[in-house]
């Protein structure tokens, strides 16, 4: 039986709330680990509703220089790259590494630094000085030279777009020593230099990607280029500027990877290659399949982004493709043991862009709103018992169609609302409505800058705490009455969308806080649920080195 004597005081197990968030909400402190772990799956270096870019990056080097743990830096640094997908917060924190410990920087290297995108960014952080080191020492030059050396001519040609810094940049101040003449050759042409400087190689060394690039580039006709396209790998945008017309750009498509295909619809309609109904299903078929999603990593809200983005003349097919391809992106969501209350945030604050405001023209159109309405989708899509309930300082009550796709359920959820935010009513409601209903716990999916209580700004709870800790107390003894027998009690996850150092309920061993909107924390939602371990923190420590 549940120990009794734990649920016998509400007032007893409410902690006082100790600080303010950024709405100027009560809240609680997350410790620096957890905090910087919340910043390192959620940070994007922009700015966001409640602070600027500038107050974003502050925030992380004060936190990084309270956790006197490289070894967890590491970690965390692998964590955000290979779990949480993110590219700029791994690079600010193995730039932290290259100037506290280079064994361990040199050690997750490799798997921090997986493409030329990340590379780039690495050295515009090294040499900002912003994390310790303002140049390439001969250690950190090693590293670079070894990516260099070791990364095949396709990934340096994809390396080399971009700008400020350039790959060119790069090899300049690292200065690797090509290991033999194509390499060398390769070396030269990435840099500009005249071939008489390759020596000893000449253009016969180049690497044959490069080759039969330089021949689609000088193509005279698109059956030539077409015919070209068969053995050159390389990506679209190095091809796009001398792309000649429509039945190259369809030979471009069906050679796209799948991230490049679901991120230029609109490019290939501009270009007509959705006039031909064969090149429109050869499209639609690569979006859907299933090998490709898993294998490239990508997430229901990606395709959501696609759907959000595409343009009213993009095919009906391709946009039906969309559907399908996030319903099995959706198929790692782990069904948990139980029916959750989903809290839904849909508040003010959540219209705001998940990466953060980047300036006209490159701003993603993918809101914080978007996001939580899919994973909320994606949740009930596999405990379909489950009960949404979106939130800002009301509660409303929506009806949930089954037979909807996830991206029309998500679509819908996040037209609601728009006021202020009281994260306490979800569960609010799930006691009012639903207290004879047994369930494994509550998610709440939120940017956490929850302010109002019971109608009143920056009012607290029972015994100084927050409105959903008072929520939640009562929560936990309605389900410990429903569900007697040798259980622990539901649990409340509380998914935070953007990088904050504050919570609306404090870590115990009933309440967890993850940040990020990756697979990575819905597995961490479904170890927690089904057990103890698992926990955000623990999650990282976790990983191998």
């Amino acid at each position: 039986m549940a120990n009794k004597s734990l649920f016998s005081s509400l007032k007893a197990l409410l902690p006082r709330a100790t600080v303010r968030n950024e709405a100027g909400g009560p809240a609680y402190a997350l410790g620096p680990k957890h905090a910087l772990a919340q910043f390192a799956a959620t940070g994007c270096f922009n700015g966001t509703f409640h602070t600027d870019a500038e107050t974003q990056l502050d925030t992380l080097k004060s936190l990084i220089a309270q956790v006197n743990d490289n070894v967890f830096l590491a970690k965390l640094a692998v964590y955000s790259r290979e779990r949480a997908y993110l590219k700029d917060m791994p690079a600010a924190l193995l730039a932290t590494l290259a100037a506290r410990d280079t064994v361990l920087f040199h050690q997750v290297f490799d798997r921090v630094i997986d493409n030329g995108r990340v590379l780039r960014t690495l050295f515009q952080m090294i040499r900002s000085g912003q994390f310790g080191k303002k140049s390439l020492s001969s250690s950190l030059q090693r590293a670079f030279q070894r990516w260099l050396n070791t990364a095949s001519p396709e990934k340096l040609l994809s390396a080399s777009i971009g700008h400020d810094p350039s790959l060119r940049d790069i090899l300049r101040m690292a200065r690797p020593t090509p290991s033999d003449n194509s390499r060398r050759a390769l070396f030269g042409w990435l840099t500009d230099k005249e071939v008489a400087k390759w020596t000893p190689a000449g253009e016969v060394d180049l690497p044959e990607q490069v080759k039969l690039l330089v021949a689609f580039r000088t193509a005279e006709t698109a059956e030539q280029q077409i015919a070209l396209l068969d053995n050159l790998h390389a990506r679209w945008d190095l091809l796009a500027d001398t792309a000649k017309g429509p039945k190259v750009w369809a030979a471009i498509a069906r050679s796209m990877g799948p991230q490049a295909l679901r991120m230029n619809l609109n490019t290939l309609q501009r270009h007509g290659v959705f006039e031909d109904g064969e090149t429109v299903k050869a499209v639609a078929s690569r979006l859907t399949d299933e090998n490709e999603i898993r294998r490239s990593r990508q997430f229901p809200y990606q395709f959501f982004a696609a759907y959000l983005y595409a343009a009213d003349d993009v095919p009906q097919a391709i946009k039906t493709a969309l559907h399908k391809a996030a319903e099995i992106a959706c198929g790692n969501v782990p069904e948990l043991p139980g029916p959750v209350v989903i809290g839904l945030d849909v508040s003010g604050s959540m219209q705001s862009p998940v990466t953060g405001h980047r300036g006209h023209g490159s701003t993603t159109k993918m809101r914080c709103v978007d996001v939580a309405a899919l994973v909320a989708a994606a949740i009930l899509r596999r405990n379909p018992e489950s009960v949404v309930v979106p939130f800002d300082t009301q509660a409303y009550d929506v009806k949930i169609d089954p037979s909807d796709s996830i991206l029309s359920l998500a679509d819908r959820l996040a037209k609601y609302g728009g006021g202020g935010t009281d994260c306490s009513l979800p569960i609010k409601m799930a006691n009012a409505n639903y207290a004879k209903r047994k369930f494994a716990g509550v998610v709440l999916v939120s940017d956490n800058e929850s302010w109002v209580y019971q109608g009143r700004p920056y009012f607290y709870g029972a015994n100084g705490s927050t409105g959903v800790m008072t929520e939640w107390q009562q929560f936990v003894q309605n389900q410990i009455k429903l569900q007697s027998g040798n259980i622990t009690g539901p649990k409340l996850i509380c998914i935070d969308l953007q990088p904050n150092q504050t919570t609306q309920a404090p870590e115990r061993s009933d309440i967890l806080n993850v940040g990020g909107f990756s697979d990575a924390v819905f597995e961490v939602m479904s170890a927690f649920l089904t057990r103890d371990a698992g926990r955000f923190v623990a999650e990282i420590e976790g990983i191998p080195l």
